[in-house]
């Protein structure tokens, strides 16, 4: 292999390896990457229903629906979406009190594959 070849090779790797790194550093210990907080409490759960966000996300979805949020009562949810590997999420009565008062909340998954994470929930 001539020196540009193996230097172009080189390149390619760089390119294509930090950025497969740094997506599979962020698996790791995501407990401790906070999920983003939505903007304010300026919206209304009971009408509107939630919106969540996932920090150190890759591939997990949380839907609250309205009715969880009227109905006020302990749920666990499933958050594995298209993610290789599940977490669950409980949300407890008085975590859909604060949804009713149109408060967001956090919490924190179950560990599995070796992290967690810090999921917040907010109002549409």
């Amino acid at each position: 292999m001539k020196r540009q070849e193996f230097l172009r090779t080189g390149l390619r790797l760089l390119v294509v390896g930090l950025p497969m790194g740094w997506a599979l550093m962020g698996c790791y210990n995501n407990a401790s990457d906070p999920a983003p907080q939505p903007p304010g409490n300026t919206g209304n759960c009971l009408d509107n229903g939630t919106t969540t966000s996932i920090g150190g996300n890759h591939g997990h979805v949380l839907t609250v629906s309205k009715a969880d949020v009227q109905a006020a009562v302990t749920k666990t949810y499933s958050i594995q979406g298209s993610s290789g590997h599940d977490h669950e999420v409980t949300l407890t009565a008085s975590h859909f009190a604060s949804l009713q008062d149109n408060k967001s909340i956090q919490v924190t998954s179950t560990t599995n594959s070796g992290h967690s994470h810090s999921i917040t929930v907010g109002c549409a």
